[in-house]
């Protein structure tokens, strides 16, 4: 559809192109203390997936907003992975999609009209799966292309899902596989297979729906996605909020079949090194792991999976519920332990 490759245009790619999650804490500072509106369940205190105020004793608001750089050339797939990506925020919530608006970056001395509009045609067919409108947006001329959405949401306040209310004893479920980050330095390579290529879009345009529904299991609770900081990064997000330690067992964690021989043959992105760079001294890892088991385990998800914490008794009913939508990867990694606020993977 057009001879320039999209992801040539940009220096990163999908939720690779986060700032490091230190860096980040750097420029946000005291900007994450609690804020004094309270209507405002859920700011910025806790790194939580999205904004969410109060309404009434039914329904609470949530409002999001995510966008990136192509991780892929095909302008159509650009738009869907980046619609989904957006949308995912809300169910990690435990909300339901009310609308969109498009947020459109691109470079239009260098894009046809043609591309452009497939980029956005993408999200429109991600927002009609989902049953919302894409209501409108802001677009601007920049260097590099840029797409993704406002998302916004409702939700009882009853049944929101925090990423910071896990509790000792929990079990810990990841609802995708890993490996989309290191799938996505492979096709920047060429060395992506067709193979490859379809696992990695079947991957990150599948909506994190489930998560509606996970919305309504008391014994869930704690929900976040993973995204650009990695599996661990997130983890981390979660253990902090509710001052616990995760543990993971490698071997039960899922991985994109392809993903899993290209990060043993060295690819993977930039934002590998950099996670672990930011939050490496909160990480244990048993002795003799590979170095490869541990990038996985750092490497920024596009699109990413649910990480679910759910009290023991309901774990059957939370894969059963991913099972239904179709997340045939979805597995049990490990557990929230009493102690100090860190990962250990075993």
């Amino acid at each position: 559809m057009s001879e320039i490759k999209l992801t040539q245009l940009s220096h990163g790619g999908g939720c690779g192109c986060k700032i490091a999650p230190a860096m980040l804490q750097q420029i946000l500072g005291d900007v994450k203390d609690k804020l004094p509106y309270p209507h405002l369940l859920v700011g910025t205190e806790t790194s939580d997936d999205a904004a969410v105020y109060w309404l009434n004793d039914s329904q609470a608001i949530i409002a999001t907003t995510d966008f990136f750089m192509p991780i892929v050339d095909d302008p159509f797939d650009f738009g869907r992975i980046a619609a989904t990506n957006a949308l995912s925020d809300v169910y990690a919530m435990g909300g339901t999609p009310i609308m969109a608006l498009a947020i459109v970056g691109m470079p239009i001395n260098k894009l046809s009209t043609e591309v452009i509009r497939a980029i956005l045609q993408g999200g429109e067919s991600v927002c009609k799966a989902a049953g919302i409108p894409l209501a409108g947006g802001h677009s601007i001329d920049s260097v590099e292309p840029i797409y993704g959405l406002v998302a916004i949401g409702i939700v009882h306040p009853d049944r929101l899902k925090k990423n910071s209310a896990a509790r000792a004893g929990d079990v810990l479920i990841l609802g995708k596989g890993l490996g989309v980050g290191i799938m996505a330095d492979a096709l920047k390579k060429d060395a992506l297979s067709i193979d490859g290529y379809a696992q990695m879009i079947a991957n990150t345009t599948q909506l994190n729906s489930v998560g509606t529904a996970l919305s309504a299991i008391d014994d869930v609770h704690a929900l976040t996605d993973v995204t650009g900081f990695g599996l661990l990064g997130h983890l981390l997000e979660m253990c902090r909020g509710a001052g616990l330690t995760g543990e993971v067992e490698f071997k039960r964690v899922p991985v994109l079949p392809v993903a899993l021989k290209l990060v043993k043959s060295g690819y993977g992105p930039g934002a590998i090194g950099r996670n672990m760079q930011s939050y490496g001294h909160d990480v244990h890892f048993a002795d003799g792991l590979p170095s490869w088991q541990q990038r996985l385990l750092a490497d920024p998800q596009t699109s990413g999976g649910l990480l679910v914490a759910v009290a023991p008794e309901g774990v059957d009913e939370v894969l059963s519920c991913f099972q239904q939508a179709g997340f045939g990867q979805a597995a049990v990694i490990g557990t929230m332990k009493d102690g100090m606020p860190g990962v250990r993977v075993i």
